[in-house]
């Protein structure tokens, strides 16, 4: 083929050619496999990966499910992260609110971002988020606690599928990784220290109205 495409090389540059020709066409190739793969998570919920959309289900079943939430930190990254409650039963349809709670005893102000996944795999496509602190990066300062909201359904047709028809729990869990630490000014690592807050809860997503800093009890 690359014979009668380049009939007049010399060999040793026609291979030349042909090897660089190779390694473009698969660096070409691995680029669009990431979006496609992503795509493809998404819609198919492959790997645990979850859907997304913009409000709640129109149908709510009587048929109920267990969530029970995760969560667990990247090798390295400085904060504490558990879920509030670590289990809920709701009906298949209804919209859910969970909350997860993170905490940076460091003296470092830390970006974070979390991966996801749910399990079974097979459920993935059917568990909806309507909005949940993993769709943006999260900065903490030191000291600072925050609690993060999740909103959430089952879609009802799971019950539908040949495969996830019988699920009875669905596992949400989190893994927050560090994206960015930063060494902080004596002055505002003094005043974040001193003493603990939590941000309201719901404040981030803009489920409640935002409002000043409550100490922890």
């Amino acid at each position: 083929m690359m014979k009668k495409l380049l009939p007049d090389m010399d060999p040793n540059k026609r291979i030349v050619v042909m090897t660089v020709g190779v390694v473009l066409l698969m660096g070409s190739l691995a680029w669009a496999a990431v979006p496609f793969y992503n795509w493809f998570c998404r819609v198919t919920g492959f790997s645990g990966t979850t859907s997304v959309a913009e409000t709640g289900s129109d149908v709510i079943l009587d048929r109920t499910i267990k969530i029970r939430f995760d969560g667990s930190l990247e090798r390295g990254m400085g904060w504490k992260f558990k879920p509030v409650v670590r289990e809920m039963e709701i009906r298949i349809g209804e919209t859910g609110l969970a909350f997860y709670e993170a905490w940076n005893p460091t003296d470092k102000r830390i970006t974070g971002s979390a991966s996801y996944n749910v399990y079974p795999y097979e459920a993935g496509g059917f568990f909806t988020k309507i909005d949940c602190f993993c769709f943006t990066e999260q900065t903490l300062d030191p000291g600072e606690k925050v609690l993060m909201p999740v909103t959430f359904y089952v879609d009802p047709e799971i019950v539908k599928d040949p495969d996830s028809k019988y699920v009875k729990h669905i596992t949400l869990s989190y893994t927050f990784h560090a994206v960015e630490t930063e060494d902080m000014p004596a002055s505002e690592k003094d005043a974040s220290l001193a003493p603990e807050t939590m941000k309201p809860a719901g404040e981030q997503a803009g489920l409640l109205p935002a409002s000043g800093p409550n100490k922890l009890n």
